[in-house]
């Protein structure tokens, strides 16, 4: 199923937040597309996604690389059933129980603050689609009501 065509201003846009470093789901937000039609585009447009450096934050004295993609819970899930494999291990250091304990606090946080994101992103794209529905309406409502009382308009 096509979707509708890209004018030349949401190109232009597309192109700008891609070059400013911008997530393909930001840009896919801002635009009211699919992630996919924005990988898409950017292809067609000669844009090499995979090319871009990833977005890099400071944590403590490490730097930690956003993905641009979320883990999947049954991904996290596996995390944990590693870490839980491992902490039965026999002959592990202080250090590495610690680490372990660390990342079963991660993957429970993740696993907790994952579901309400995608419900928050579900009600995001919800919204996107009721606004566009609600303008279309609009637009064809006032076409409507030129139609039957030109003098209106």
């Amino acid at each position: 199923m096509k979707g509708k065509e890209w004018t030349v201003d949401e190109e232009r846009q597309l192109r700008k937040n891609f070059e400013d470093g911008r997530s393909l789901r930001e840009i896919s937000t801002m635009l009211e597309k699919s992630p996919e039609a924005v990988r898409a585009k950017l292809k067609r447009l000669g844009i090499e996604v995979d090319k871009r450096p990833s977005t890099v934050i400071r944590l403590s004295t490490s730097n930690v690389i956003l993905p641009e993609e979320l883990i999947s819970l049954e991904d996290t899930l596996k995390t944990l059933v590693a870490a839980l494999k491992m902490s039965c291990s026999s002959g592990l250091t202080k250090l590495e129980i610690h680490r372990l304990q660390v990342v079963a606090m991660l993957v429970k946080t993740y696993s907790e603050k994952l579901p309400v994101y995608l419900n928050l992103r579900g009600l995001e794209q919800r919204l996107f689609e009721l606004e566009s529905k609600y303008s279309d309406l609009a637009k064809k409502t006032l076409s409507k009501k030129v139609e039957s009382d030109p003098s209106s308009a």
